[in-house]
């Protein structure tokens, strides 16, 4: 699954993407919490449910990397 997900200089500049294909992973992400299922986007974008499934452990492997501090309350 690792493999699925790469940044391509010429597609998309910076941002992670399903490898052969020019969609991003956030579109995946922006689906599914939209409402879509997983077939639903593997229709539409004619993509695997393991590709689905790579945006999602791509995005919490960014999310487990970095620290959250919270911010002082105001008043």
């Amino acid at each position: 699954m690792k493999n699925r997900i790469i940044i391509d200089p010429k597609i998309h500049p910076g941002k992670p993407i399903i490898k052969g294909t020019r969609i991003p992973i956030t579109r995946i992400i922006g689906g599914l919490a939209g409402g879509m299922t997983v077939e639903e986007l593997c229709t539409e974008y004619e993509i695997s449910t393991e590709d689905v499934l790579a945006c999602l452990s791509y995005a919490t492997n960014l999310i487990e990397e970095q620290e959250f501090y919270p911010l002082p309350v105001r008043g």
